[in-house]
């Protein structure tokens, strides 16, 4: 049994990606993403709930903020890193999982968190970390 909670937000970033396989992508283009941030648990809390929605929100809100309207390519802690979007969706997930882990959701008891980035109606990459 698994339990689930959602929340979305949304990111928009610039970036380019190293190596022949992307072709034109290897060149400075820009993507906008929905981001999906599910949350699990094995159990609900005593509240009944997996997580505090409004907290799981802002969570996600702040580190998509923080990478939203940026250059990837100039970022100094994603020097090296070819942000492609399961690269993305793996960096975001484990700054969540960072964020409960120093309680910042809360008691929230989590068995894992799957970030989700939809390019397009069409393609869409995930991640998830375990708790």
């Amino acid at each position: 049994m698994t339990f689930a909670v959602t929340v979305r937000d949304h990111l928009m970033i610039a970036h380019s990606l190293r190596g022949e396989v992307f072709g034109p992508a290897q060149r400075l283009h820009g993507a906008t993403y929905v981001v999906d941030a599910s949350f699990r648990a094995a159990a609900l809390d005593p509240h009944g709930i997996v997580v505090d929605i409004g907290r799981a929100s802002e969570a996600l809100r702040e580190i998509v903020g923080a990478l939203s309207y940026r250059n990837l390519d100039d970022e100094p802690d994603l020097e090296g890193v070819n942000t492609t979007t399961e690269r993305l969706c793996q960096i975001i997930g484990d700054r969540l999982a960072e964020r409960v882990r120093d309680g910042g959701l809360g008691d929230a008891r989590l068995t894992g968190i799957a970030v989700t980035l939809h390019e397009s109606h069409i393609a869409w990459a995930s991640y998830e970390v375990t708790m």
